[in-house]
């Protein structure tokens, strides 16, 4: 999982950032003051900075500098001034990317993600990456069959997996309980498709926050389920 570090001053910006990119399964820590920003970034591994220009003890631009000097890590720089010389300033001491406040919290994660997915081809090995799955908070690991929910793992039985796992892979299509018993458990008509019933209601006691109204496996009266993204 990766782990991110906002240097930011004005706490609601921050803590809106962190909301929304934990949501979208990342560990996020802020610091409010640039100097102690620095020293963090400098002795601590984060897979990503997102720094602000404007800081109490350092300001972005500094910050910025002496993290290149000895890091490669990406770093996403976020103010208010909109001016092309302080972009440019802040793309020539080494930053990845530059976005001007009001931003919306969608268009962060998604750069964030760009940024993160790029350092890792990158510096990626001959190592075989995990097939991942991440959808509002939901973190399915294909390789390593596991689950996270908004940060915390979840013990999912085999068939729970493969379910939800389909279901996620196939987001805003409505699928049949029959559609989904011959998917995962390899059938055409044998067997009682009940049991797509009974899983769903398993998955959702571990992945909803309130199972009568679901914000993620959506049944569809008559037909049968579907995964909302």
């Amino acid at each position: 999982m990766s782990r991110l570090l906002i240097i930011e001053d004005e706490v609601a910006i921050a803590d809106l950032e962190k909301d929304y990119l934990e949501l979208s399964g990342f560990t996020v820590e802020i610091e409010t003051d640039g100097t102690v920003g620095l020293k963090r970034a400098l002795s601590e591994d984060f897979d990503m900075f997102i720094l602000d220009l404007m800081l109490p003890g350092m300001d972005g631009f500094e910050i910025c500098r002496e993290i290149r000097e000895e890091k490669n890590t990406p770093i996403l720089m976020v103010s208010a001034k909109k001016d092309d010389i302080d972009k440019i300033r802040g793309l020539g001491l080494g930053a990845d990317d530059y976005i001007t406040k009001p931003f919306s919290p969608s268009e962060l994660v998604a750069r964030v993600k760009a940024h993160l997915a790029r350092y890792e081809r990158l510096i990626g090995s001959n190592m075989q990456e995990n097939d991942i799955v991440e959808i509002r908070g939901i973190r399915i690991d294909k390789t390593a069959r596991r689950v996270w929910i908004n940060g915390e793992e979840k013990q999912f039985t085999t068939k729970e997996f493969d379910l939800l796992t389909f279901l996620a892979e196939n987001p805003n299509h409505v699928f049949t309980k029959e559609e989904l018993f011959r998917e995962i458990w390899d059938m055409e008509s044998i067997g009682d498709i009940a049991t797509v019933t009974v899983h769903i209601k398993k998955i959702r006691e571990k992945i909803e926050l309130n199972t009568n109204k679901p914000q993620y496996i959506e049944t569809i009266w008559g037909v049968g389920y579907r995964f909302k993204m």
